[in-house]
């Protein structure tokens, strides 16, 4: 009837009708299956309506018409005309409009704005895509008003204005779009993925959250984002808490300080190794365990009558013993033995130096009492001996730094001194790379890049020269450092190219460019003209590297496609080996991407080749570290009782790796059944006992896992610390198994206690109730879901798990981090009321 009404002429009449059907349309109800009856009703009329629109000449009724006509076009457009999105820009969509049919209508309309700004484009018609930009600024704050926020940032990168997202979010909204947006990063093709990262920098920077800003400026790899971050601090405390983020990123600015004395000591995690021994004395754990607590050789079924390699068996007990009390300063082969030199004289040769370099590992972290340990190897004729104690000074320093710059006023002289062993200055070098590692300090680069270019020296030398540089200035893109490395390269013959240390400076050279993404294609196509197969394997490490915890799709394609080929030269097996780690390394950072990494690993575990197999248990190790998820576990178990045992020796290292610092109980029975079943193998026994080690490492304290606040940052150093090893184990039997063990203590670099200790604003240790549970993803979702579940309440401090969470359980405390990891700062709540016991 209503409709016959609008057929009449009388222009007030089409007035009254429209209010009236206006009215019908927005007081019906209808259940969540049905379509509202008017609408209903009104479908077999919509032709008419149009046709009624047109021949209309008063512009308010026309307008009227036309907002009807625009929800009517939402169910009954067709051929794709986007009558919805048509009419309503006929209708008017200023003052509040938009919003007059509800919040289904909001989100078709967004839909077909989306569509239609796609054709425009096409069409290079600029004029309407700007128009289409004016309706969507007025959708997207209805969006945010009703909780729709992840529409609301969908609908403005479709226009590809994202970062006017910024211009809407309030107090209430501006967290949930940060979370959305930051989450969608690893999902987008480049540069919105950086794009979305800096809208969500600068909107925390807005609503002032300097803690929030600075992992975004980390992940975004630009120093002056950080220092506007330190700059933007209202308060010494919130500088403070930047500065312990920083140094657990491992981000050296001490310039920034100004001279606080204080924030240089956060900056250089000075307190790192007296509050993680304040943990060990809370959680009953400063007794030192012996090897063969980790063992318990008595729950093994060994037959008595096999002998065992005594060195090789005493070697494996010094690493056993480095990792297990890493960072407790207590032991008892070396420092609680009466004579420590007892136990290093019970390795021969280079494990001499192992057994030396052990002390390093045992007082991590803890410069000025370490130091004293080790001073008396320096002096010793035994030049195995003074090199191990060379690499334990870079080992003590590594995460921390001193005031004195003890790493740098002890090493310096041996890498120059012409008089020194060859095995002296590798350590010195090693021990330089290890300590300054991400730092870019010059200084220390003025060291080691003579020693990469001078041809004169061994090959071996010249390589660690080259990864201690690119551990130095990690993830800068040196160009000077590259040149150096890649002019080392193109000098040396082939056969010194295919030494078997010379892989390592195709990694230092990686390294350079650890998250840069595609900044190296200049140096990709000068080392297209050196013949050697190095040249490939080093192209490949640093495609790995760029694009390290990126989840990018296309470059794990590449890196597929190299795995798939089929290659005769042992040479080129090793860039295929490179390739299968690129998988896991460029996958490790996003969930989805790691789970159908380790999907992919069971293919090339069916169909690779034998150098590829070997490797796919490492890959394992690298994307699930420090996490025993249980399927990896279990196919792990399986490949170490391969009947190749480079495959079962990858896959029994990858077992330590998973499980590292857990103290995973099936893990460790696995570990010891291992035990018996290759009592006869010393080469593979040994590297059991390696990931004994490994599982027990820090007697459950310690993570080695790369990812940090909250599994969002990628720690470059870390990551450099588990590919070193990692890249050696490949080959083991050349480096690992023979007489370069050392290179397992560049694990060191990836070491970090798995903490979360809570401090006053005087930085003094303060107890707090906090509830640790697994973490909840909770991005999209509406209002204040919670972020954790299955929660059990603890006093800090606590220990957490790879996949754990933690909240404060009362309001006594703010923080002033939102992720509840390391240190963090707690101020006292000024409204918060202490309940009163009931009588």
């Amino acid at each position: 009837m209503i409709v016959e009404r609008l057929k009449e002429s009388s222009v007030d009449i089409h007035r009254s009708a429209m209010e009236n059907l206006n009215n019908i349309i927005r007081s019906t109800t209808s259940s969540m299956t049905s379509v509202p009856k008017p609408l209903k009703y009104l479908k077999g009329h919509y032709a008419t309506l149009a046709e009624l629109y047109e021949a209309w000449s008063d512009e308010r009724n026309k307008k009227a018409l036309a907002s009807i006509l625009s929800l009517l076009g939402m169910a009954y457009d067709k051929d794709g005309k986007r009558d919805c999105l048509r009419y309503r820009l006929l209708a008017g969509y200023e003052d509040g409009l938009i919003s007059e049919w509800g919040h289904e209508y909001a989100r078709h309309l967004a839909m077909e704005i989306g569509e239609e700004f796609a054709a425009k484009i096409e069409e290079e018609d600029e004029e309407s895509a700007e128009t289409l930009l004016e309706v969507a600024k007025e959708v997207v704050p209805f969006f945010l008003k009703h909780n729709a926020d992840a529409d609301a940032v969908d609908l403005l990168e479709e226009l590809g204005h994202h970062e006017l997202i910024a211009d809407y979010v309030t107090k209430e909204t501006f967290e949930r779009v940060c979370l959305y947006m930051i989450s969608c990063s690893p999902l987008l093709a480049p540069p919105s993925d950086l794009g979305f990262l800096e809208t969500a920098r600068k909107i925390y920077g807005k609503f002032g959250k300097p803690s929030q800003c600075l992992p975004l400026s980390i992940r975004l790899g630009q120093p002056e984002l950080i220092e506007e971050d330190w700059e933007s601090c209202s308060t010494r405390e919130e500088k403070a808490q930047l500065a312990f983020i920083m140094a657990r990123q491992q981000v050296y600015m001490p310039q920034l300080t100004e001279g606080d004395d204080e924030l240089l000591a956060c900056m250089n995690n000075t307190g790192l190794s007296k509050n993680y021994r304040d943990l060990a004395r809370e959680l009953e754990l400063l007794d030192p365990k012996a090897p063969e607590d980790i063992y318990k050789s008595h729950l093994e079924n060994t037959s008595s009558d096999v002998t065992l390699d005594s060195a090789r068996h005493n070697l494996a007990s010094t690493f056993v013993n480095a990792f297990v009390n890493a960072g407790y300063g207590t032991d008892k082969l070396m420092t609680g033995a009466v004579d420590g030199n007892e136990w290093i004289y019970k390795n021969k040769d280079m494990g001499m130096l192992s057994a030396a370099a052990s002390l390093g590992m045992v007082n991590l972290w803890d410069v000025e009492l370490g130091l004293n340990d080790i001073d008396k190897y320096l002096y010793t004729d035994d030049s195995t001996i003074k090199a191990g104690a060379l690499l334990a000074i870079g080992m003590i320093t590594s995460g921390v730094h001193d005031e004195t710059d003890s790493a740098k006023a002890l090493l310096s002289d041996y890498t120059t001194d012409e008089s020194s062993h060859a095995i002296v200055k590798l350590a010195a070098i090693s021990g330089l790379g290890l300590a300054y590692a991400g730092t870019n300090r010059q200084d220390i680069l003025d060291m080691l890049v003579p020693l990469i270019s001078d041809t004169d020296i061994t090959i071996d030398l010249s390589s660690m020269a080259a990864l201690s540089a690119g551990l130095v200035c990690i993830g800068s893109g040196n160009s000077d450092v590259s040149t150096v490395i890649l002019q080392s390269m193109m000098e040396r013959v082939d056969t010194e190219l295919s030494h078997k240390l010379a892989r390592f400076m195709a990694l230092g050279l990686g390294l350079l460019y650890v998250g840069t993404q595609d900044k190296y294609d200049t140096i990709l196509e000068t080392l297209k003209a050196i013949t050697h197969p190095i040249s490939k394997q080093a192209s490949i490490l640093m495609q790995v590297c760029a694009y390290a915890g990126t989840g990018n799709v296309l470059e794990v394609q590449k890196m597929l496609h190299l795995c798939a080929e089929h290659v005769n030269d042992k040479e080129d097996q090793l860039s295929q080996a490179f390739a299968v780690l690129g998988v896991g390394v460029i996958s490790m950072g996003e969930s989805v991407g790691s789970a159908m990494s380790l999907r992919t690993f069971e293919h090339l575990m069916h169909y690779g080749e034998a150098y590829v197999r070997r490797t796919v248990p490492l890959a394992m190790g690298l994307v699930c570290a420090s996490n025993p998820v249980v399927g990896v576990v279990d196919t792990l178990s399986k490949f170490s009782h391969d009947n190749d045992k480079g495959v079962a020796s990858s896959a029994i290292f990858a077992m330590g790796m998973v499980g590292a610092g857990t103290n995973n109980a099936r893990l460790a029975q696995l570990l010891r059944q291992l035990a018996t079943y290759y009592q006869k193998d010393a080469d593979v026994l040994f590297v059991v006992r390696i990931a004994q080690g490994l599982l027990h490492m820090g007697k459950g304290t310690m993570s080695i896992n790369p990812y940090h606040h909250d599994r969002t940052l990628l720690s470059h150093t870390a990551l450099a610390g588990l590919l070193v090893p990692v890249v050696a184990m490949i080959s083991a039997e050349k480096l690992i198994l023979t007489s370069s063990h050392f290179l397992l203590y560049y694990l060191v670099r990836a070491m970090y206690p798995r903490f979360l200790i809570t401090l006053d604003e005087n930085l003094e240790s303060v107890s707090a109730s906090v509830r640790v549970g697994q973490a909840v993803d909770a991005v999209g979702q509406v209002g204040r879901p919670k972020t954790i579940t299955g929660f059990q309440t603890h006093e800090t401090p606590v220990l957490l798990g790879h996949s754990e969470r933690a909240e404060l359980a009362t309001e006594k405390y703010l923080a002033l981090t939102s992720v509840l990891e390391g240190f963090v700062i707690l101020k006292k709540n000024p409204d918060y009321v202490e309940e009163k016991e009931e009588d």
